[in-house]
Parts: structure tokens; sequence; C-alpha cells
């Protein structure tokens, strides 16, 4: 298998990037998966986002050795990932696919997936059940999967992914589906991870989710590149252009004569049924303003939501 020399590259075992992509493409027939990425990602926690269809699911396959490189190269580890079953022994993968056998036990099919990693059954039957403990699964773990929920059935998957103990996991829309206890188990087993030592890569489309995670994202459009650092600096990139709300309260048009004297308040716009979608320049002194400004109205509000925190809105920003 061919290894890149890190004397070469200019940088120590512990500062070589965990993935680098040139050129990298990957078509399905006359379908493009991913067109034309490269990008560097270094070790510790990356979120990787997008909107649907812009490659992230490709990438994350063309990193764990499922498919092989249309064009242009790519190293995981150092090594080049495509049939390499000693690169697959120090990676995790959690698909969004579900693939449980209905008829198995959680317990049997994380225990039988990581004695392919050559440990022996004793050993992968204590890793399996360390691993689901780790996810909450331990009352469930003897059960069929055939009765577990949606949930439990993403929770079993990330559990194959991390009882080897990879050195990387790589997650595919992890926390889709879970409802908000499983969500934070999940969450927290993540955080733990990186604090172990774990490199993670996870993709997901929304961006406070990933903020609870890591400041580091990439940013995917039409399989490239789109952006890539910290959150804080993506958000520098949508600076131009007004935050979306949307309210509904009891009193809309009294609010709504409230919030257009706020001068970042650029548009409000009143709707049937007590909704109203205002546009800020300045979402951070909105929320400063917000709570004495509704409470001062006796406007009645019922709830507040951002438009933009769907990372669809984000791209619709960033490629419009």
């Amino acid at each position: 298998m061919t290894k890149v020399d890190a004397s070469v590259t200019g940088h120590s075992a512990e500062s070589t990037p965990i993935v680098v992509a040139e050129s990298l493409g990957r078509w399905y027939g006359e379908v493009i998966g991913l067109g034309d990425l490269s990008v560097t990602i270094p070790r510790g926690v990356t979120g990787l986002v997008g909107p649907n269809g812009a490659g992230k699911s490709t990438f994350m396959k063309l990193m764990v050795g499922e498919l092989r490189p249309g064009r242009g190269t790519l190293t995981v580890l150092g090594f080049a990932p495509f049939a390499n079953q000693a690169l697959y022994r120090r990676l995790g993968f959690a698909p969004q696919q579900d693939a449980l056998y209905d008829h198995m036990t959680g317990r049997a099919f994380v225990r039988d997936l990581v004695r392919l990693a050559g440990y022996s059954k004793h050993e992968a039957d204590d890793r399996a059940v360390r691993a689901l403990g780790r996810l909450e699964l331990t009352a469930a773990m003897d059960r069929p999967c055939g009765g577990y929920s949606k949930g439990m059935r993403q929770r079993v998957r990330i559990a194959q992914a991390i009882a080897h103990d990879p050195e990387l996991l790589i997650a595919d829309e992890p926390l889709t589906g879970l409802d908000p206890l499983a969500r934070h188990v999940v969450i927290e087993l993540l955080r733990g991870l990186a604090r172990e030592g774990t490199s993670v890569i996870v993709s997901s489309h929304v961006l406070h989710e990933l903020e609870a995670l890591t400041d580091r994202m990439v940013l995917i459009h039409r399989g490239r590149l789109l952006a890539q650092g910290a959150v804080r600096e993506v958000r520098k990139l949508l600076s131009r252009h007004p935050s979306k709300l949307h309210i509904t309260a009891r009193e809309p048009r009294r609010l709504a004569r409230a919030l257009v004297a706020l001068e970042h308040v650029e548009s409000v716009r009143l709707h049937s049924e007590g909704l109203l979608d205002v546009e800020t320049r300045d979402l951070a002194a909105f929320q400063a303003e917000f709570a004495a400004l509704a409470a001062r109205e006796r406007a009645g509000v019922r709830s507040l939501e951002s438009g933009d925190a769907s990372l669809e809105a984000v791209f619709d920003y960033l490629v419009n």
C-alpha cells in the first residue's frame, strides 16, 4: 500500500493532516457525485456540511474506501483508502443508510462486525458490550434489531463504528432522526471520543448541532469546497445578508409596528394566524432587544424561530 512520507511534506506525524484531497472527483455514470474537491482536514473534530446533493456522502465513502476516486488523489491517515485493509482497522464509519439485520440482536451485529477487524469472539463481544453501553443501549442489546426504534438503530450503527477504538471516526448524519435525549447521548459520545484523542469527521444539515461539537467546518457545494474554517468565520460570510426570523404572536400588528421602528430591522411581513416574517441586519442586537420590546408591547409572543437555522439557508446565501 502507498503511504505519504511525512518527512517529504515537512510535517511531523502529530501535525500531518488526517485527510488530504487534491482535485478529487467521482461520477455515477453521467451523474457527478463529487466534482473537483481539494481540501485538507487536520486532526480533531470537523463538521462536514452542505445541502442535499453537495457530495458529502460521496466524499465520506471515498474516505473510508468504499469507492475508488474517478480522478485526483486522496489520502486518509497518510494512506490511499481504496481496498486498503490495514487502514480499515484504523477507521470507523457510521453510514446514513440503515443496514442492520432485523433478526440479529444489537450485540451480535456489533460483535460480528468487530470480529472482521481481527478480534477474537470473546474480545469482540466485550468491545460490543462496551460500545453499546456508551450509546446507552445495554438494556436493549440482546433484543432483535427488528424491534428497535429508528433512533436505537442509528445508535447501533454508531456503536459498531467505535467498538474497535478507531483513530478516525467518520459519521454521516449521525444526529438525523434522533429524539432530544438520544441526540444528547450521541453528542456527548462524540465529545468524549474527541477528548480521548479520536479524530471525528461528522456531517449535518443543522448548524447549531455542529456548533455543539466543533468550531471547525468544511462546506461543500456541488462537489467542490465552498468554504472552510471556524463557524464564526462562516457567519462573517453571511454578514452582508439579513437574518430571517419567524415570529407568532397574539397581537402581531402591534408587534410589527414596534419592530419596524428598530434601526437594524429591514422588513416585517405580516401573515395570517399571527405570523410575522422579520429580516434584520444585526441578529445579536435583535436578540438583545426583542424580549423587552415584546413585553412592553404586550404582544403575546408564542414562538420565535430563526429562518437561518438550516444550513440550506446558509448555502442559499453563499451561492446566490
